[in-house]
């Protein structure tokens, strides 16, 4: 199994399911592909006609693009994992908030791209604002009694580590990173996430890359 990657500082599509692996178990090797550097990405996927974009799963000679593509596939190959949660209930409110990551919260994705590296304070937008607004909705929901009492124990979103986790952990280098604010609850989760030993490796990986994409640092006025 071969996961192929972008920047571990800036790539947040690809800490995902790296991130899902790493925490669930499961082996693999990994390729960075530094696509502002480097044709290496634009080649691949010519090569197998998909989308010019990380995360890549290359498995027995199969391609499979796309981070949650990528971790349902893994969720059906690795049961035991546990990258959903077991009960149906708390299943159906994962996979819901782990799809409006995927397909919203824009305008706090633009205003402050994943970069590991900074440590600052940025004002953010009356739109990303409102997306932190959210954030804050999503956690205190999974704290509602009837999702409460079927969590397994644990500091995550279903107490025990999932996709659900992975997907927003680009969400975490965010709010740390650009000194935002969400809430007590996401504050807890935050300490949690960066507590995993995978996570401390990206971070670790991150800060030791040379490569750097100024239009994304220049936003906490680091070029």
């Amino acid at each position: 199994m071969h996961l192929y990657i972008g920047y571990q500082n800036y790539s947040s599509w690809s800490l995902r399911p790296w991130l899902a692996m790493k925490v669930a178990g499961i082996g693999f090797e990994q390729t960075l592909l530094p696509f502002y550097h480097s044709s290496a990405l634009k080649e691949l996927a010519a090569q197998h006609e998909i989308p010019a974009a990380v995360p890549v799963l290359e498995q027995n000679g199969q391609m499979i693009w796309d981070s949650m593509a990528i971790m349902e596939t893994l969720a059906e190959q690795f049961p035991d994992k546990k990258l959903w949660p077991e009960n149906s209930t708390l299943r159906a409110l994962a996979r819901s908030v782990a799809a409006e990551m995927h397909s919203g919260f824009s305008a706090l994705r633009s205003q402050f791209p994943m970069n590991c590296r900074v440590s600052c304070e940025v004002e953010p937008s009356e739109a990303s604002k409102k997306d932190l607004a959210r954030l804050s909705v999503l956690w205190r929901k999974f704290n509602q009694p009837e999702y409460q009492a079927v969590k397994e124990s644990g500091p995550f979103l279903c107490g025990h580590f999932s996709i659900v986790d992975a997907m927003y952990a680009p969400v975490m280098w965010r709010v740390k990173g650009y000194g935002l604010a969400v809430s007590d609850e996401f504050s807890r989760w935050s300490e949690a996430m960066l507590a995993l030993p995978a996570m401390q490796q990206w971070l670790h990986d991150a800060k030791q890359e040379a490569w750097k994409v100024e239009q994304y640092d220049a936003v906490a006025g680091l070029s």
